[in-house]
């Protein structure tokens, strides 16, 4: 249950976190156009409901699924999607990413344009390129928002419920079983609600624990 969880946070968050900053940086360029046609398909995934999605990913990563259709079509082997307990945790990460990496973007998209233009202008004076200026300008100036969406997502993954719930409930053999899946199952199925409760303050202890380790790497020195 916790290394399913740690596992899933510790993959996840720096992923999504990543190609979203990657994303807004790339619609934050003047030069690409059909902004709005980009930023909504996007956002589009986070807006749909989680049942439709898991049960929408669960069709697809099937044995038999759309997935691995395509795999055989490039002479690959079927993946065990969802039978299989470490790829059945890769399943739920990439679809947490597919959905969540859209917010995470607009986000990120908004502290990008309140950026001054003038740093970028005079690091490419004295002869920053993108790279340098993405490193030495972009991220220290998102260090606040770096911070809030990383927060943000530790308390949502480590609270994960309804992919494993909809996708595997669980299994296979308890692969993808969840902090979220474990105190539900304690308390509403096995009715030991003492228990579940005893789970759930742990978890807190858990998530303030980490929120206060992000605080002090990505927050401010002073």
């Amino acid at each position: 249950m916790l290394t399913n969880t740690l596992i899933i946070f510790i993959v996840q968050v720096p992923i999504m976190l990543f190609l979203s900053l990657i994303l807004a940086n790339a619609l934050n360029s003047k030069a690409l156009k059909f902004k709005g046609i980009f930023r909504t398909s996007l956002v589009m995934p986070y807006v749909t409901s989680l049942v439709a999605t898991a049960i929408l990913f669960g069709i697809m990563m099937q044995t038999n699924g759309l997935l691995n259709g395509w795999l055989s079509k490039i002479n690959v082997s079927p993946v065990p999607w969802l039978t299989d307990g470490a790829w059945a945790k890769i399943s739920i990460i990439i679809i947490m990413t597919w959905r969540y990496m859209g917010y995470n973007m607009i986000v990120f998209l908004a502290a990008l344009q309140n950026i001054p233009e003038d740093l970028y202008e005079a690091s490419s004076i004295d002869g920053a390129g993108k790279v340098r200026q993405f490193f030495s300008i972009t991220i220290p100036s998102l260090k606040p928002i770096i911070l809030f969406t990383g927060v943000l997502s530790t308390i949502g993954t480590l609270q994960l419920f309804d992919e494993p719930y909809n996708l595997t409930n669980g299994g296979p053999m308890d692969g993808t079983m969840t902090f979220g899946l474990y105190i539900y199952r304690s308390a509403f199925q096995n009715g030991n609600f003492g228990y579940a409760s005893a789970i759930s303050y742990i978890l807190v202890v858990i998530i303030v624990i980490l929120t206060l380790i992000q605080f002090k790497v990505t927050g401010d020195d002073d």
